[in-house]
């Protein structure tokens, strides 16, 4: 697991790289969690961009690392962790551009739902495979991304959606290649780096300050039917078959 940040022109590039599928672990969701909120903090920078490297943005939590750890303190980790990751790209004091590309799920949409601008791959897709892992959450950041009816029929299907379709809806700024990724998050995140320090950071305390929903209040609603979930043994059952599906392939 390895999360890097590197500054330039005013714009913090924060780059995840977790091989294979990066699934994140308890430490690598706090890693992340004080990379994004020390860029906010820095008096430097006035956009951050959030990319990864690997075969897709993000896969969630690493299930691996839940299902090998005696007890609930994984689970208790990973959502601790999820929860801390989520809220600091909401919380940075600065704008957030997420750069997505291949598969952005569960713990992706959480992080992309929360920033303030994404930019994806026309290879970019969606989605929340949680009920079919025993689990529940980040339905409250996939409904800043699609619309009610189809968050829900996201959620009880596990159907993905793809980056043309949220730019349909407006929560995608940009489809580019895959190619063109990067250089247009970072030319996106330079526009914004570009405007007055002080007033972009009022502008992103004030924008959060009139959200209808409470992202973080209702996040942790959610989790708690995850908990629900693991204590009449669903998630573990769940998850055994994910790994189990995983150690046949």
């Amino acid at each position: 697991m390895g999360v890097s940040t590197t500054t330039l022109d005013g714009v913090a590039e924060i780059v995840v790289a977790a091989p294979p599928v990066n699934a994140l672990t308890v430490a690598g969701w706090y890693e992340l969690a004080d990379a994004v909120l020390a860029a906010g903090r820095d008096p430097g920078v006035g956009a951050v961009v959030l990319r990864a490297e690997g075969r897709g943005f993000n896969a969630g939590v690493d299930i691996k690392e839940m299902q090998s750890t005696d007890g609930h303190a994984a689970l208790v980790g990973a959502n601790r962790g999820c929860y801390a990751a989520f809220a600091a790209v909401y919380d940075c004091e600065v704008p957030v551009v997420a750069a997505v590309h291949g598969f952005c799920l569960g713990g992706g949409v959480g992080l992309a739902g929360n920033a303030d601008i994404v930019i994806a791959s026309q290879d970019a897709y969606f989605g929340l495979p949680e009920v079919d892992r025993g689990a529940l959450g980040a339905a409250t950041h996939l409904a800043r991304l699609v619309p009610q009816h189809l968050m829900r029929a996201m959620v009880y299907t596990c159907r993905n959606v793809t980056a043309d379709e949220l730019h349909h809806y407006g929560s995608v700024l940009e489809v580019v290649s895959a190619d063109e990724l990067r250089g247009k998050a970072m030319e996106v995140a330079a526009s914004i780096a570009a405007k007055d320090r002080y007033v972009i950071r009022r502008a992103k305390e004030s924008l959060n300050g009139i959200d209808p929903v409470d992202v973080k209040r209702s996040y942790r609603y959610e989790q708690g039917f995850t908990f629900e979930l693991n204590l009449v043994g669903a998630g573990d059952e769940h998850r055994d078959a994910f790994v189990a599906k995983g150690a046949a392939e």
